[in-house]
């Protein structure tokens, strides 16, 4: 696969995770960065020491503590376990407007682990040293998915989605271990589970946002034409669209696949990938059952170009499917305009 600029896999992750109106975090221009994993650790240093600058979040958090000064709530039972008395101390809880909250914690530990990984560019590393030292009284945590998901945004923490979408994306899909206190992080370009999820994601949203004739949906259809018991019905596959554009005359379904080649061979021949044909055949087929007459359906398989551009155009049992590779190497105007082009 042709090289991705880090310019336009900033691009990628922005509209990836509907984060657009931060693009202006980094000014490509001057920066010198040609790794994947550079990218994320200066997102990360730059979109912290942004939080920095507005202010990290706070909360009120649960502190309990040994004290000769007793404040909030005295724990009785605690206290004589301890023998607390006969030093002159209890123990206490109380609540602390506190910004070691969860959200903080992930961006410290995070930063840690990077600050640790030998293949980073050592400016960038400086850079987030710095930004550690600044997080002082916030604890380190360790990390699973749940606490990603746990974390609810809303107007006052909207600015932490960008940072924190880089942090999941080293700790889920980066990290690889710890040797010695070192940490190892793979770039995640080279990861196609990580880029097949980045490139559903981006065509998602860069369609929600970039035109207005189409709803934009994700969609879930049933089995048509399908009989039998219900215990063996539902024991059928789920099927659910990556990227669904319907208006009133046009509907076009949108399978994007990542692959380090688009085609496939077998026995000397190359073709198109068949379990991908099939999948977005079969969603036609059950897509066809809704429809509308006076609305047409169109399929689209959308790979990224590897070594050579395709745009395969077929009509199938009356509809229209196309196979079609982007440039994600190209300037961020063509790709634009590709992506465009394919509703028009």
């Amino acid at each position: 696969m042709n090289r991705i600029p880090i310019r336009n896999l900033y691009y990628l992750l922005c509209y990836a995770w509907d984060v657009l109106q931060e693009s202006d975090l980094l000014d490509l221009e001057d920066e010198d960065i040609d790794a994947g994993r550079d990218l994320l650790a200066r997102i990360l240093e730059a979109g912290t020491s942004y939080l920095l600058r507005r202010g990290l979040d706070r909360s009120y958090v649960l502190v309990e503590e040994d004290t000769r000064s007793p404040k909030g709530k005295p724990n009785i039972s605690v206290t004589a376990k301890r023998s607390l008395l006969v030093q002159g101390r209890v123990n206490c809880q109380y609540d602390e407007f506190s910004q070691d909250v969860l959200q903080n914690r992930l961006l410290k530990t995070t930063i840690g682990k990077v600050i640790r990984c030998r293949e980073i560019d050592e400016d960038i590393r400086k850079r987030l040293v710095r930004v550690y030292r600044r997080l002082g009284g916030i604890k380190e945590v360790e990390v699973s998915s749940k606490l990603f998901d746990s974390i609810v945004y809303h107007r006052n923490n909207r600015f932490y989605r960008f940072a924190l979408n880089v942090c999941r994306l080293i700790h889920e899909e980066s990290l690889v271990g710890e040797d010695k206190g070192a940490s190892r992080f793979r770039d995640f370009v080279r990861d196609e589970h990580a880029m097949r999820r980045l490139f559903e994601k981006f065509v998602f949203n860069f369609f929600r946002r970039e035109q207005s004739e189409f709803t934009v949906s994700s969609e879930r259809m049933r089995w048509e034409g399908v009989s039998g018991a219900s215990e063996d019905v539902a024991l059928l596959p789920h099927m659910r669209t990556d990227i669904s554009l319907e208006s009133p005359t046009r509907k076009i379904v949108i399978d994007t696949k990542f692959y380090s080649q688009t085609l496939q061979e077998y026995r000397g021949k190359t073709s198109v990938r068949s379990a991908n044909l099939y999948q977005i055949y079969s969603y036609l087929q059950n897509l066809g059952y809704r429809s509308g007459q006076n609305q047409t359906l169109e399929g689209v398989l959308l790979y990224p170009t590897v070594s050579e551009s395709l745009s395969l155009d077929y009509e199938i049992q009356g509809h229209r499917l196309r196979i079609v590779t982007l440039g994600l190497e190209d300037d961020w105007r063509e790709i634009r305009g590709q992506l465009l082009q394919l509703i028009t």
